[in-house]
C-alpha cells in the first residue's frame, strides 16, 4: 500500500452511529451476530453470540462494517484496545440490534 492509499483511509470521517434494520446504533450498542452462510469456522463459532460495537469502519467504496467484541470474551478488554484476535468485523446486514 502506498502513501496515497493510506491517506485515503485516513481521510474517512469516523462514524459513531449507523442505522441497522431501522434502528440507530452507536458505539457501545449490543448486537446479536448472524454471519453470512458459507463463512469460515470463526463465523460458525460466533453465530448467535452477543457482541458490543466497538466502532463502525468505512472502506474505500464507502461501505461500512461493524467492528465488534464478543460480550462474554474474557479478553474483551483487548478487543476494546483494538488488539487482533478479540475484535471482529461484520457487515451491517450480519448484526441484529438488541436492547
Amino acid at each position: 500500500m502506498n502513501e496515497w492509499e493510506w491517506q485515503l483511509l485516513e481521510d474517512k470521517p469516523p462514524l459513531d452511529r449507523c442505522v441497522v434494520h431501522g434502528v440507530e446504533l452507536t458505539t457501545g450498542a449490543r448486537v446479536r451476530l448472524h454471519p453470512r452462510q458459507g463463512g469460515d469456522i470463526m463465523d460458525a463459532a460466533l453465530a448467535g453470540k452477543i457482541a458490543i460495537v466497538e466502532a463502525f469502519e468505512q472502506d474505500y467504496e464507502g461501505g461500512v462494517q461493524a467492528a465488534v467484541v464478543i460480550e462474554d470474551d474474557p479478553g474483551r478488554d483487548l478487543g476494546m484496545l483494538r488488539q487482533p484476535g478479540h475484535r471482529f468485523f461484520f457487515s451491517l446486514e450480519e448484526i441484529e440490534p438488541i436492547s
